[in-house]
């Protein structure tokens, strides 16, 4: 990965999870959405089964039950598909280190090559915004717009796509051209602060 090159060089991964509400929060949805060339693609997600149950303030949350995952495998079963998906990409999310905290521990001995917060970089990118939360930033750039039918927001496949959409907004230059990825990391260095632990 080079971080003074255009972001558009670099293989750039989505991501979003929701959580079973416990603390530490367990796995039980993840969204990837891969960035090529510039060009947002398809989410992969997964939906497993928590060690422990779904607390009823996470399913009133993001709707996911402990009935809709109880025959489902556990993140063991598919962490591999998961790692594959992430394997020397650049991850972008949303107040990251929550993401990052819940990946990182469901998938002992990976680390993220590079971080892009689009959070940070929104309150850098986009000054003067009464809030930057997720939902406001969509709301106010019209990000949701024209997204497959059936996603809502809180699920980890509508949050990772609008968060993507985000990011190239906000990765866009004054010129229409991508900026340089030690722009958007905050800093040339490949890897990131260690999650906050919650």
């Amino acid at each position: 990965m080079r971080a003074d090159l255009p972001w558009t060089s670099s293989r750039i991964v989505v991501a979003d999870v929701e959580g079973n509400g416990r603390r530490p929060p367990s796995l039980v949805e993840a969204a990837l959405v891969p960035i090529v060339d510039g060009r947002i693609g398809e989410p992969a997600t997964w939906l497993v089964r928590p060690g422990e149950p779904i607390t009823w303030q996470a399913t009133r949350v993001h709707g996911i039950g402990n009935q809709e995952v109880a025959d489902l495998p556990v993140v063991g079963a598919v962490a591999g598909e998961i790692r594959a998906y992430l394997t020397d990409a650049v991850v972008v999310a949303h107040n990251a280190h929550v993401d990052l905290d819940v990946l990182t521990r469901e998938l002992p001995g990976w680390q993220p090559v590079a971080v892009v917060d689009t959070l940070k970089l929104a309150r850098v990118r986009l000054p003067g915004q009464a809030t930057y939360r997720l939902g406001a930033l969509v709301d106010a750039l019209n990000l949701a717009q024209d997204l497959p039918a059936g996603l809502r927001p809180h699920r980890a496949s509508y949050d990772a796509l609008v968060t993507a959409r985000l990011f190239v907004h906000l990765a866009t230059d004054a010129d229409g051209g991508p900026m340089l990825l030690a722009d958007l990391t905050g800093s040339p260095a490949t890897a990131p602060e260690p999650a906050q632990l919650f």
